[in-house]
């Protein structure tokens, strides 16, 4: 099979094609043909690593795991003999966690890893750039208790978190203030905002305004900039916060009493499902901004890396029967 590998840290440049062999499913494990995958903004901070404390997590000279990618979707064509919940032929999508291994044309998962059954109304693409961003909006959303007609600003509301965040805090009742470039007012507006403004709007003199969340998906705003809008009892979320940050706000909710989430997050299979339900009922769309074959996958990081990205970035791994 054909797998992305990268054997060392650095840039984009790292990833290499090459061949390895398919695996076998051990007794509790499925094996899954990989239709697609997905690059997020995780993919590329573990590979440059960003920040470098990484190391520690995933390996210190290189890479312990050299496959990365965290979500796919796809069919299951081989199953260990104690597998119960799946069957060969099954169209599937979900999350291979933080033992990655999606940049391939085939992975063995246990069957307990948070996957489910792709409705028909999802495609493979749509599947695979499901999981990541939705998951943590979903999670982050659910910690904070959003509740109907609360206020709510997205700082980043075009990224992958971004979108997802908007479409799941509407679902919940909330008014959404997205905050983004103006090339992509339209794009946000379409999917539930209330309010647009873009960044240098946010960060003025002028605006006063609180919010009852404030969502920050791309850690590019400081603490102080987005406590300045938090109502008093509200909660601030930091998606994307550096180790530096994660201190901070653990420092600052300690002393001040103030409500700040950050990772890591849960993933799990009820979260994927409700996901699944919202968008094949039509609630909930994935927004697909640009899709690359496995082999273009340096162009893919590149890109994602950039931080221009609108919503998902789609890799086609194996051909669709």
């Amino acid at each position: 099979m054909k797998v992305i590998t990268a054997r060392k840290y650095g840039a984009p440049e790292v990833l290499q094609l090459e061949e390895w062999e398919t695996p076998s499913p051990k007794k509790n494990e499925i094996r899954v043909k990989i239709y697609n995958t997905s690059v997020n903004s995780a993919d590329w901070r573990i590979r440059k690593p960003d920040p470098n404390l990484a190391r520690l997590f995933f390996g210190i000279t290189k890479l312990k795991q050299p496959i990365l990618g965290g979500s796919i979707a796809g069919v299951i064509d081989s199953v260990g003999e104690n597998i119960t919940k799946f069957k060969i032929g099954d169209k599937i999508f979900g999350s291979t966690g933080l033992g990655m291994g999606a940049y391939a044309e085939s992975i063995c998962l246990p069957e307990s890893a948070v996957i489910t059954i792709l409705p028909k109304e999802i495609s493979f693409p749509e599947g695979a750039a499901l999981p990541f961003g939705s998951l943590t909006a979903l999670d982050f959303i659910q910690r904070c208790k959003i509740q109907k007609n609360q206020t709510m600003v997205i700082y980043g509301a075009s990224s992958s978190v971004g979108t997802a965040a908007i479409q799941l805090a509407k679902h919940f009742g909330a008014k959404i203030t997205a905050v983004c470039s103006k090339g992509n007012f339209e794009l946000v507006k379409s999917i539930g905002a209330d309010l647009v403004m873009d960044y240098e709007e946010f960060h003025s003199d002028s605006h006063n305004k609180t919010y009852d969340v404030v969502f920050e998906c791309v850690g590019k705003s400081s603490i102080p900039s987005n406590l300045k809008h938090l109502t008093k009892g509200g909660n601030l979320v930091l998606v994307a916060a550096s180790f530096k940050d994660m201190f901070k706000a653990a420092w600052i909710s300690f002393t001040r009493k103030i409500n700040i989430k950050f990772g890591p997050i849960a993933e799990t299979i009820d979260n994927l499902k409700f996901l699944a339900e919202l968008t094949k009922k039509g609630n909930f769309k994935v927004i697909i901004d640009r899709s690359y074959p496995l082999e273009k996958m340096v162009e893919a990081h590149r890109y994602v890396e950039a931080g221009h990205k609108k919503g998902n970035v789609v890799i086609h791994c194996a051909t669709e029967q």
